[in-house]
């Protein structure tokens, strides 16, 4: 008998779990999230995230490619339209689970499984490694200062856009 490679299928075979999964991610993408069981989360995950990096593309390969596994036109063209801009500057991590508990009836471990729609705000180095980084160097060359500005300029842009879009959210 030949080794199982991915272990147990969420309760059938691998076209129910392949199905099962599409699903998942359908209902994921139109109501932004959904409650389920934390191991049918965990094997959502990759699922979603791959799909999402499709859309980011945007291209019609990557449309059809996303038709392919989900299947409703509808759910694809939200994919494209409005979920893959919110996160057209996220690298990864696009969905987020929290642990909600157990359910009643089997006490299987339940969870909140979301997609990560806020903007990315860039981490700022701390101050001490900027200082030990400019101590060593006592003078700039003008190149130097060129590229201290260029650093600069994108995080105030990425900061003016955020506040842009936290003031239309509020809208």
């Amino acid at each position: 008998m030949p080794k199982p490679t991915k272990g147990a299928r969420l309760g059938g075979g691998p076209a129910h779990e392949r199905l099962m999964l599409a699903n998942l991610a359908a209902s994921l993408f139109t109501h932004k999230s959904i409650k389920t069981t934390e191991t049918r989360a965990k094997r959502l995950r990759p699922v979603a995230e791959r799909l999402v990096t499709f859309a980011k593309r945007g291209d019609l390969h990557a449309r059809r490619r996303v038709l392919a596994t989900i299947g409703d036109k509808t759910v694809v063209h939200e994919l494209f339209t409005e979920i893959a801009p919110q996160v057209a500057l996220r690298d990864g991590g696009y969905t987020r689970i929290t642990k909600l508990g157990f359910r009643k009836g089997d006490n299987a471990s339940m969870v909140q499984m979301e997609l990560v729609l806020e903007p990315v705000t860039p981490k700022v180095k701390s101050n001490k490694a900027s200082a030990k980084a400019s101590a060593p160097v006592a003078e700039e060359t003008p190149a130097e200062a060129e590229t201290v500005e260029a650093e600069v300029a994108p995080t105030e842009a990425v900061e003016a856009d955020a506040a842009e879009a936290s003031a239309e959210e509020a809208k």
